[in-house]
């Protein structure tokens, strides 16, 4: 998360997006606020210590607010300590829309792109499968965020994300034309289909947390579940099904990451690893971008608590050529 603002005595003033917010409890017996906030820029944590409601006010998720503060490094990470906050007021003439990060891709665009894909599909199951999902979840798939607050945590980031392991595996097939590229392909697509009822979303657009079902079932079963009922519902009696979604709960690679069992065959191995490297890659982009060339980064908790290093001899940002 970058900031422009900040005067020579460390303090820093900005608009930020309340990402998260909740009012805890310290070992002092006090409260204070800890949150996320955000920009376009990435995110960071934030804290206010001795919060009082009465004299700093309440605040939900999906508020604009201007804060000052510093910014310290602890853990390894840097975190906002507030000094002061207060809620956007018209005067600002601030607009939320420039707070929410997004792909920066047309999400029709990328919608439309997966379903040629699929309706190009020869077998006929894995086709009426997939176009028939995307179009039962297309209005939220225009606009839902691939996590809360891991990789492609962004307005459209489901889609972007998609159609990111969609171009990776069809390059795979390139080079192992022995796999099923048609079975990988459906797998990718729907791979991460089960996160929109996974998460809650806020007003503007972005994860606030997650729901009963995905706290209790998890978007890898929940989108074998997705998969399953539609089978039933065309009449599918092929094993199509069955694949899919051993795809689904299994491409998280390792029950220690949630996945319910191990990929075992080919495509789903080859899933499992697709999505593991363009979740890595955004990470890793979102971090050193956020640090200036020759600067190395805090301890990044999703990668394995890594410094990363911004060497600066290519760009920084996640910008992956999807069209």
């Amino acid at each position: 998360m970058n900031f422009d603002s900040i005067s020579p005595n460390g303090s820093v003033d900005c608009y930020v997006l309340l990402k998260t917010v909740e009012k805890k409890t310290s070992a002092k017996g006090g409260f204070y606020l800890d949150s996320t906030i955000s920009n376009k820029t990435g995110e960071m944590n934030a804290k206010l210590w001795d919060y009082s409601e009465a004299v700093h006010g309440a605040y939900a998720a999906g508020s604009l607010v201007k804060l000052r503060g510093t910014i310290s490094e602890y853990k390894g990470t840097n975190q906002f300590r507030i000094e002061r906050i207060r809620p956007v007021l018209p005067e600002d003439g601030i607009d939320i829309n420039d707070f929410i990060p997004s792909t920066g891709f047309s999400e029709e665009d990328m919608w439309n792109e997966l379903y040629t894909i699929a309706s190009s599909f020869n077998d006929a199951d894995l086709k009426s499968i997939v176009t028939t999902i995307l179009n039962d979840k297309k209005e939220q798939m225009l606009y839902w965020p691939a996590a809360f607050k891991m990789h492609h945590a962004v307005r459209g980031g489901l889609l972007c994300h998609t159609l990111s392991i969609v171009r990776l595996a069809d390059a795979v097939c390139k080079v192992y034309p022995f796999a099923d590229k048609e079975l990988l392909l459906a797998g990718a697509i729907l791979h991460d289909i089960g996160k929109i009822e996974e998460f809650e979303l806020g007003s503007t657009g972005l994860v606030t947390g997650y729901s009963p079902k995905g706290n209790l079932v998890g978007h890898l079963v929940g989108g074998a579940v997705t998969v399953e009922k539609t089978a039933e519902k065309l009449g599918i009696t092929s094993e199509a099904p069955m694949l899919l979604s051993h795809m689904l709960i299994s491409h998280h690679g390792n029950p220690e990451f949630g996945a319910a069992v191990l990929p075992q065959f080919l495509e789903a191995e080859l899933l499992s690893q697709l999505d593991l490297i363009d979740a890595t890659v955004f990470e890793i982009c979102e971090a050193t971008d956020a640090v200036k060339k020759g600067e190395t980064t805090g301890r990044i908790f999703g990668l394995d608590n890594r410094k990363l290093y911004n060497h600066g001899r290519t760009s920084t940002k996640y910008e992956p050529k999807i069209f």
